[in-house]
Formats: C-alpha cells, structure tokens, sequence
C-alpha cells in the first residue's frame, strides 16, 4: 500500500495536520438511536463552531423488509455511504434473539469495513486506576465468529461457525503494521488462541507472521488472548498496537476501554477498501434519550479521527484540544464521567473554547 494512500486510511496521527480537501466534503450521518440524535446534533453544533468544512447528509438506517423477506439496511442510506465514502454512526439498537441481524454489523459487511481501529488513551484530568495508558487495538472487522454462518443441526443443537480467511487475515495484518510505522509505534502485539484453534487462529497467526516481514523496523510479538486479558489489567504499559480476529477484538478493545473510562471517552474507526464509518460504540442508552444527560465525548472523539482520516488534521487537533480542556477542567462533566452538568452544557463549553482557540 503506497505510503499517501495509507496515511489517508489512517486516523491518529496527531502531528499531521495537513488540509488536503481545501473544499467542503459531504459525510453521511447515522443519528443513531436512543441518544445517538442528541449526541450527533452535539458534534454537529461543535464542527459548526470550529468552522469545520463539512455538510452532513442524515440517513435513517432502521431496518427495512427486502423482497427476499429479510429485514436490512434501507438502499437510501447505502447509497449515501457508497457516494460520499465517508460516515459517522450514532449507537443503534440491535435486538437480542429477535432473528435480525445486527445494523453493526450489516453496516461492515456492507461497505467492507475490514478494519476497526480503537485508540485507548488516558486523559489528563480524568483519574482512573491506570495511569498513561496508550493502546491501538486493531480488529478483523468482517469475519470469525461473526461472519453470521449458523444453523441447527438438530433441536437443540446450533452450530455456529468461525470463519477465518488468508485474504482478509493478511488485509488486517498488513494495515496494523502500516499502521504501527505511520504512527510511530513500536510494536504490534498478535493476539490469538493457535494453540487450541491450529487451523483458523493458525492462520491468522501465519498471515500477521508473514505481514511482519514487510516492517523489520517494529517489534512483533505472539500472544495468547487469555494471557493477554490478564496482563493488560496488571501492566497495560507493556502493550502497543495489538491486531486481533473479530470476536477477541471486541472483547479486548471493550476491556481497554474500560481501562480508561469506558466506552463513553473512546473512539472508534471502522475503515475499508473505499471508505469508512466512524462511530460511538457505546449502548443507545435509552433511559436517559431525551433527557439531555447523554455524554457525547466518544462521538466527538470518533469525529476528530474521521477528520485526520480525511486529512483536515487541524480542525481535528482544535475540536480535540477543546474536548480535553473541557474534560480537564471538570465543570462541566456529564453524569457518567461524575458530574453533574448537562449535555447541551457540556457542549457550549467545548464550541466557546473552539471559537476562543
């Protein structure tokens, strides 16, 4: 992958700031559900007071019936994604045992969303048990055991498959060691259970070994993933960028969130072949939807790292300076960061810092 073209897939690069669309872009917004139309309307008023040269284009992405009988992502919204490349996505509801897939889900098969990449970061004035955490986990995003492949073999026996592929193996492993050189990193962390799946993780395992050819100049270390979850609460620090199948990148990407406060403080990209979607991964919250309670830090976030993925690095460090300022200061902090300011409150306070910087 030519270096130009890498940088462009990748968010996170603090230092680059370069402006490379001069003209104003279009991006799909996925409100979202629950709070995700309170969140979203918050970035929406934050990129507006940074001046960031950016139109939304709304789409609603509650499942539709198809002709074929099964419920999926409305052809409006598909068509949005695919003519702008770019998307942010609100929290959305998935059912549980109801028989529909999840609109997570479809959203990354849909549009190849091979890649999901998750900074975890402590931040300065918000204390937790753990103190300069610094984690990237880099996720297969399209495959493993959520490829969706499962039937009933007889009554009361489902068997699900985990489906694991050199090609997208390789593409994952190929993109978390690029990304590692691009941004500075040192070492990339392989996290997998070959030992007990000597096929599928086995593979997996090889593509990241052969990947890591490529990249003389960065560590690469192999690591099972239960040793992995309990050194990671021990001593996070000994961890860089870990690249990981789906189903453990979405376990482990969770428990460092939770490292550094949780979902509501991390952002999340989700990046493809000829696009990305950026997105909260948080619940939708419904108990508070409405109530102008909700914390829109790890949207916001998300939306810094779709800025510097489209090259607009200063806008990006403006908003995310402001963000941090904010959450230093601690007066105008949400419920669940342990405050008792609202929304909206949280909100003005990071668009007067934008506009005062």
């Amino acid at each position: 992958m030519a270096s130009g073209v890498f940088r462009r897939l990748l968010p996170i690069n603090r230092n680059y700031c370069n402006v490379r669309f001069a003209s104003t872009r279009t991006v799909t917004l996925i409100p979202g559900d629950g709070i995700g139309p309170e969140i979203s309307a918050a970035v929406q008023k934050i990129f507006s007071a940074a001046q960031v040269p950016i139109n939304w284009e709304p789409v609603d992405v509650t499942s539709v019936k198809g002709p074929d009988g099964k419920f999926g992502i409305p052809q409006a919204a598909i068509d949005s994604v695919n003519k702008n490349e770019i998307g942010l996505k609100g929290p959305l509801m998935t059912p549980i045992g109801k028989g529909h897939r999840s609109l997570n889900l479809a959203l990354r098969k849909e549009f190849n969303l091979y890649a999901n990449v998750r900074p975890c970061k402590s931040l300065d004035g918000y204390e937790t048990l753990y103190k300069d955490v610094d984690v990237v986990t880099i996720r297969e995003n399209t495959e493993g055991e959520y490829s969706g492949i499962e039937h009933e073999i007889v009554p009361g026996v489902v068997q699900s498959i985990k489906l694991i592929t050199e090609d997208a193996s390789r593409r994952v492993a190929d993109f978390a060691f690029s990304y590692a050189k691009a941004n500075g990193r040192s070492k990339v962390t392989v996290v997998h259970k070959a030992n007990i799946m000597r096929m599928s993780d086995g593979l997996f395992l090889r593509c990241c070994r052969e990947a890591s050819k490529k990249f003389p100049e960065i560590k690469m270390e192999e690591r099972y993933l239960d040793t992995v979850c309990l050194t990671m609460v021990q001593d996070p620090s000994q961890y860089d960028v870990l690249v990981m199948p789906n189903l453990y990148g979405d376990i482990l990407s969770d428990l460092c969130a939770g490292l550094v406060g949780g979902l509501g403080l991390t952002p999340s990209g989700n990046i493809g072949l000829n696009g990305a979607i950026f997105e909260s991964v948080h619940g939708t919250a419904p108990d508070i939807a409405g109530q102008d309670k909700a914390n829109p830090t790890a949207l916001l976030l998300s939306a810094v790292m779709m800025l510097r993925y489209m090259e607009l690095g200063t806008y990006a460090n403006k908003i995310e300076k402001a963000c941090f300022e904010v959450i230093r200061e601690g007066n105008k902090l949400t419920g669940d960061l342990g405050g008792k300011g609202k929304c909206s409150e949280f909100t003005d306070e990071i668009c007067k810092k934008v506009e005062s910087s």
